[in-house]
C-alpha cells in the first residue's frame, strides 16, 4: 500500500511501526504517531464526508479540535461504535475501522449531492420552516424524510462493550493546554511545590511546538518540550493528562475533563482498563492556556477538498510528514500564512503564489519570501476556487485598501491545494462557561477572555499573545502567580530564550469580496459543518434578525459538534457589516459545555447496567425469596409485593393476606421506609417549620403524623416523626421520597435557616422494621418482649417504647397504617432476619401471615389513609385531602407552604377534593386513573369532574372500594358520578367518606 502523499523523511511518526486501518470499506496504511486525518491525507483520500445540508464533497481542512468536516463513525462492531469522532483527534491503531457519517451509496458518489448541486440555491436559511408547513396532511411524510437526510453520526444499537469511569480530583493549579504557555505554567507551579494537573487534548503535550521551526534556548523547540515533559512526569506533585479535553468550566473552579484513555489502543479497551474517564476536578487556581484557532478566509467554493487553514497545512507537513497535494496557493492577511508556504517549499513542492491581502507588507517574513524566490502577490486574496472533489484552480482578486471591495477581475491560477489565514481566534470557550463575556481587541482582531469571577489566569494565545516568546513568558508568570496565590512560595524558573522572526501588523479580513454580489456569487461557507454561507447570514439580517444569538439560531451557525470554532468570528463580522455596526457592538454568541463532544459512556461512568440503579434489599430478603414472594421496585428497593401460594392467583393471595391481618395477625417488612435522625437544640423548631402541623409540645415517648408541603402549599410527602429525646427526633418518610426529603431538609437548613442548630442523618439502612398488625398482635409480641408493658392503657396509640425482643435491643412504635392494633418493631438491621424468623416461630399458632405492599395498600385504603405520590400529585393541599386538622394555623412561625395554600386558586370553590367511591356494582373495581363525569351521554370532549387515584377489591368488606378526587367532593356526599371506561362500559359510583372501615378508630385504639 503506497502512501502517495507521505514525505520520505521528517515528522514525529514512527516509520518502523506501520499500521493498517480501513476507511469507507477500503484498506490503508499509516504509522504509529499518525492521526486518522494525517493517515487519510497521506494516502491521498480527499473526500471524507458530505455536507449537512447540500451534500457537497468535504475534505479535511484543519488539524485539531476545530476540524468541521472529518467527523467520522468509528468502530468495527455495533458494540464498539462511536459516532462523530474527529479524524484529527483520533490516533491510528492497527485494525481501526472508520466510516463517513453520511453519503449514499458512498461518500464519493452521494445521491443527495445531485439535490444540493441543482437545488441548493433554493434552500436558504429558514427553508425548512417556510416550505414544509403546508399541507398539514403531509407533515409526517416531510418529517420522516427530513430526519432521514439530516444528522451526522448514527447511534449504535448494541450495548457498549467497554467500561467507563469517573474520578474526583483536587489540584492547587490546573493548567488547561499543553502548548508553550501551558508547559511553562505547569513547570513553574510544580517547582513551587503546588499540586499540578496538566490536561491537553492532543496525543502528547507540546501544542504548536510539535511542528514549530523555532528554536528555544538554542535548540529545536521539540527538544525543550521533551525536557519539560520528562521533568513534569518525574514529579510526584504533577499529574499529566494527554488525550484529555477540559470540556466544562463550572462555578467555584469545578472543571470536568474528558480523558480518552484507550481510544488510541484499539477497538476495545484492554482487559481491566476503562476506555474513557471523566475527571471531576476542584482546583484552587486555573491557568487557561488553551491557545487559539486559526480563522480561514471566507471565499467562493471554500469547502472544496484541498482547501486548508494555513497552520494545519504546516502541522501535516512538519509533524506528520504529509504533503496533501503538489501545487499550493496561499492566501493570508497576516504573517502566519507565510510559514505554510515556506514549509511547503521545504517539502519540495511548488508554491504557485503567496497572496497577501495587505497592500505593502514589509518585514522579515516578506524578505524571506523574496529570498526564497516565491511569487508574492500583495493587495489581493483568493476569491474563488474551481473543482468538485479536489481543488483544480484558485482565482485571485485585487482588493481595495481595507479589503471590502474587489478592484479588478479574477486571475485564475492552476493548483491543487489552497491554504488561507485570516488571523487567530483565541479559544475563549472555557472562560465563557464561567459567565465571563469575551472582550474584543482591535490589535489582534479577536475576542479574548473577559473578567472572570473564578480564580483563573490566562496565558499565551488565548490571551491574545501570539509570539512564542510572549507565550513562554506569560505561561511561567501565570504558573508562579497561581502557585503563590494557592499558598506556595515562588520558584526560580527562568524564561527560555527564543529565536523567531518579527511580525508585521495583520489586516482585518474575514470575507473576501467577489466580483458578484454574495447572493449570486458561488457559495462562500462560514460554518462548514452546518452549511452556513455568507449570503445566508446577510439574508438573516435582512429578515430582521439583528441579535447575533438570533442569527445563530436562524442560520444554525455555530451549532453541532463544531460549536463555531472556525466560523463564528467570520460570521459575526459578516453580520456586523450587514447591520452597519462594529464587531464589538454585534457581540459574540454564548459558549456552553461541552467544548467538544463527550460520549454518553464517559458521562455515565460506572452508573450503567446493574449499577445504573442499584438494587436495595432489606435484611429479610432471603426469607422473602424462600417463601415465594413476588417483588416490586419502590425507590430502588425490592419490596415484597404479595406472597402467592401454589396455584393461587394474585387476587386470591391478596384476599388471604388481608383477611388474615384483619382477623388475627399479619406482618409487613417496612424496613424500606425512610428514616432520618434529627438532633440539635433547634431540632424541634426546625421540624415545626417543615411540617404543616404543630410540634412544639410533642413529648419524648410520643409520635405524631405530619404532612410536608412545598412552597406552593402542595403535599409532597408524609410520615410519622417520633420524639426520642428533648432535642432528638426520628422522622419517617415514604420509601420513594426518602432521598428527596433529606435533600429538602438540608436545602432549607443551609439556605433559609442556617442559624438553627440542627443535624440530619439518614438511618434507613441501620434499622430493620417489622409492622405487626391485627387483633392478636399484642398477644404475639407479649411472648417475645418482656421489658415493655404492651397493655393498651400503659402503651397507648402513637406512643413508642425502648426495650428488647428475644434479647435484641429494639424500639417499638404503636402506630398503624392498617387501622388495626399495630406495632412497628425496629431492631438493628443485622438482627432483622433473626427477629423476623423468631416472630414466625411464635406466630404460627396465631396464623401469622406475611403481607406485601399491595395488601398494605388495600388495608390503608379501607381506613382512608393516603399514599403520597399516588393519592397526591403535586396539585393538592391538605384541605383538598380533607386533612385540615394537620395544618397548624396558629403556629408562631409560618410553616413551609402556608402562604402557598392561601393563594387565590387554592381557596376557590369547586376544587378537586379527596373522597371515597363505592361502585353501584360492588364487584366492579374502577381502574386507577379513570375520569369521572356528570353526564356519560355528553358529547366528547366531556367535562371531567375528577379521577380515581386508588382502587381495590376489599375481601374484608366484600366489595370494591376506591379513593379519588371530585370537584367540590366534600359537599357532594351521596351523589352519583360516572366513569366511562376504555371498553365502552360506564360505571356508576357513589361519593362517600374516605373511611370505609372503623370510622371511630376502635380497632387500632383497643
Amino acid at each position: 500500500m503506497t502512501q502517495i502523499n507521505r514525505l520520505q523523511a521528517g515528522g514525529r511518526i514512527d516509520r518502523s511501526k506501520p499500521l493498517t486501518f480501513r476507511f469507507d470499506g477500503k484498506s490503508y496504511q499509516g504509522y504509529q504517531g499518525d492521526t486518522l486525518a494525517s493517515a487519510l491525507l497521506a494516502n491521498g483520500v480527499d473526500v471524507v464526508g458530505r455536507s449537512f445540508k447540500y451534500s457537497r464533497p468535504r475534505g479535511i481542512m484543519a488539524a485539531g479540535a476545530d476540524e468541521p468536516n472529518a467527523v467520522l463513525q468509528l468502530g468495527a462492531t455495533e458494540a464498539t461504535q462511536i459516532p462523530n469522532v474527529r479524524a484529527t483527534q483520533q490516533a491510528v491503531y492497527d485494525g481501526l475501522e472508520a466510516q463517513p457519517t453520511n453519503g449514499w451509496p458512498s461518500v464519493n458518489l452521494d445521491a443527495m449531492g445531485f439535490v444540493g448541486r441543482w437545488f441548493g440555491r433554493f434552500m436558504p436559511p429558514g427553508f425548512y420552516y417556510k416550505t414544509f408547513m403546508y399541507p398539514q396532511s403531509l407533515w409526517m411524510f416531510y418529517e420522516k424524510h427530513i430526519r432521514r437526510a439530516a444528522g451526522l453520526g448514527r447511534s449504535p444499537r448494541a450495548p457498549d462493550a467497554d467500561q467507563y469511569d469517573h474520578i474526583n480530583q483536587h489540584a492547587d493549579v490546573l493548567v488547561v493546554g499543553g502548548g508553550p504557555a501551558g508547559l511553562g505554567a505547569a513547570l513553574a507551579a510544580a517547582r513551587a511545590g503546588a499540586r499540578v494537573m496538566l490536561a491537553d487534548e492532543q496525543e502528547e503535550p507540546g501544542g504548536s511546538l510539535l511542528d514549530s521551526a523555532a528554536q528555544i534556548d538554542g535548540e529545536a523547540a521539540s527538544v525543550w518540550v521533551t525536557r519539560v515533559v520528562n521533568e513534569l512526569a518525574d514529579r510526584e506533585n504533577v499529574l499529566l493528562l494527554p488525550r484529555s479535553t477540559v470540556n466544562g468550566y463550572h462555578d467555584h473552579n469545578f472543571l470536568t475533563i474528558h480523558e480518552r484513555r484507550a481510544d488510541h489502543l484499539g477497538d476495545r479497551a484492554p482487559e481491566g482498563m476503562t476506555r474513557q474517564r471523566l475527571h471531576r476536578v476542584r482546583a484552587r487556581w486555573v491557568v487557561l492556556a488553551t491557545g487559539a484557532h486559526e480563522r480561514p478566509l471566507v471565499y467562493g467554493n471554500n469547502d472544496v477538498p484541498g482547501c486548508f487553514v494555513a497552520a494545519a497545512l504546516s502541522t501535516y507537513l512538519r509533524r506528520y510528514a504529509v504533503a496533501p497535494g503538489r501545487s499550493l496557493v496561499v492566501s493570508t492577511a497576516n504573517d502566519y500564512g507565510y510559514r505554510a508556504a515556506f514549509d511547503w517549499q521545504d517539502a519540495g513542492h511548488e508554491v504557485v503564489a503567496l497572496v497577501d491581502s495587505r497592500a505593502n507588507p514589509q518585514g522579515a517574513w516578506q524578505e524571506e519570501a523574496r529570498e526564497r524566490g516565491l511569487r508574492l502577490i500583495t493587495g489581493a486574496a483568493v476569491s474563488d476556487v474551481r473543482g468538485s472533489k479536489r481543488v483544480k484552480a484558485a482565482a485571485i482578486v485585487p482588493l481595495n485598501e481595507d479589503g471590502t471591495q474587489a478592484t479588478g477581475s479574477l486571475q485564475w491560477l492552476t493548483c491543487d491545494t489552497v491554504a488561507t489565514s485570516g488571523g487567530w481566534s483565541p479559544a475563549v470557550h472555557l472562560s465563557c462557561h464561567t459567565g465571563a463575556r469575551p472582550q474584543w481587541r482591535d490589535d489582534i482582531i479577536g475576542f479574548v477572555p473577559g473578567e472572570s469571577r473564578e480564580q483563573m489566569l490566562t496565558a499565551g494565545a488565548v490571551a491574545g499573545s501570539y509570539s512564542l516568546a510572549d507565550c513562554l513568558k506569560e505561561g511561567v508568570s501565570a504558573g508562579l502567580k497561581a502557585a503563590t496565590e494557592a499558598g506556595f512560595s515562588g520558584a526560580d524558573v527562568p524564561v527560555p530564550t527564543v529565536s523567531e522572526l518579527a511580525e508585521t501588523p495583520p489586516m482585518a479580513l474575514f470575507a473576501v469580496p467577489h466580483p458578484k454580489p454574495n447572493s449570486r456569487a458561488p457559495k462562500q461557507f462560514v460554518d462548514y459543518q452546518n452549511d452556513v454561507t455568507a449570503a445566508g447570514i446577510e439574508l438573516a439580517t435582512r429578515e430582521g434578525f439583528e441579535s447575533i444569538e438570533h442569527v445563530k439560531r436562524y442560520t444554525a451557525m455555530g451549532f453541532g459538534t463544531d460549536q463555531g470554532k472556525l466560523g463564528n468570528i467570520n460570521g459575526m463580522a459578516i453580520a456586523a457589516r450587514s447591520l452597519g455596526q462594529t464587531i464589538p457592538e454585534t457581540g459574540t454568541t454564548v459558549f456552553r459545555p461541552n467544548y467538544t463532544p463527550v460520549t454518553f459512556g464517559a458521562i455515565a461512568g460506572r452508573h450503567c447496567r446493574e449499577l445504573f440503579e442499584p438494587k436495595r434489599y432489606t435484611a429479610m430478603q432471603p426469607w422473602h425469596e424462600q417463601h415465594g414472594a413476588e417483588f416490586e421496585n419502590v425507590g430502588q428497593w425490592k419490596r415484597p409485593w404479595y406472597y402467592p401460594k401454589p396455584g393461587e392467583s394474585m387476587q386470591e393471595a391478596l384476599n388471604r393476606e388481608c383477611l388474615a391481618t384483619r382477623e388475627s395477625v399479619g406482618i409487613l417488612d417496612a424496613s424500606t421506609l425512610g428514616k432520618i435522625d434529627i438532633q440539635g437544640k433547634d431540632a424541634r423548631e426546625f421540624i415545626g417549620r417543615v411540617y404543616s402541623n404543630a410540634w412544639a409540645k410533642l413529648a419524648p415517648g410520643k409520635c405524631r403524623y405530619g404532612l410536608m408541603c412545598g412552597e406552593d402549599g402542595m403535599v409532597f410527602d408524609d410520615g410519622v416523626t417520633s420524639c426520642l429525646g428533648a432535642n432528638h427526633f426520628l422522622m419517617t418518610t415514604t420509601t420513594g421520597g426518602a432521598a428527596h426529603v433529606l435533600e429538602w431538609l438540608e436545602l432549607y437548613h443551609q439556605t433559609e435557616w442556617p442559624e438553627l442548630e440542627v443535624y440530619f442523618n439518614s438511618v434507613t439502612d441501620h434499622w430493620a422494621t417489622m409492622g405487626v398488625a391485627g387483633p392478636n398482635s399484642r398477644k404475639l409480641l407479649a411472648e417475645l418482649i418482656e421489658d415493655i408493658d404492651l397493655d393498651g392503657e400503659a402503651f397507648r396509640f402513637m406512643d413508642w417504647r425502648q426495650g428488647t425482643i428475644c434479647g435484641v435491643p429494639c424500639r417499638v412504635f404503636r402506630i398503624s397504617f392498617t387501622g388495626e392494633l399495630q406495632y412497628e418493631i425496629n431492631v438493628p438491621a443485622h438482627y432483622g432476619l433473626y427477629i423476623w424468623e423468631r416472630l414466625f416461630e411464635h406466630g404460627e399458632k396465631y396464623n401469622l401471615t406475611p403481607y406485601g405492599t399491595e395488601t398494605m395498600h388495600i388495608l390503608r385504603a379501607e381506613k382512608g389513609f393516603i399514599i403520597a405520590g399516588q393519592d397526591t400529585d403535586g396539585s393538592v393541599h391538605p384541605y383538598d385531602l380533607g386533612m385540615g386538622w394537620a395544618v397548624g394555623e396558629n403556629k408562631p412561625f409560618s410553616f413551609i407552604g402556608r402562604r402557598g395554600m392561601k393563594r387565590e386558586d387554592c381557596v376557590r370553590p369547586n376544587r378537586k377534593q379527596f373522597v371515597g367511591l363505592k361502585t353501584k356494582d360492588p364487584n366492579i373495581v374502577l381502574p386507577e386513573g379513570a375520569h369521572a363525569v356528570a353526564d356519560p351521554s355528553q358529547p366528547k370532549p366531556m367535562a371531567m369532574l375528577g379521577h380515581v387515584t386508588s382502587s381495590y377489591y376489599s375481601a374484608f368488606l366484600g366489595r370494591s372500594i376506591a379513593l379519588g378526587f371530585i370537584k367540590g367532593g366534600h359537599e357532594r356526599m351521596g351523589d352519583t358520578v360516572y366513569y366511562p371506561l376504555e371498553d365502552g362500559r360506564v360505571v356508576e359510583a357513589e361519593i362517600c367518606s374516605t373511611i370505609f372501615l372503623d370510622p371511630k378508630g376502635e380497632r387500632q385504639n383497643v
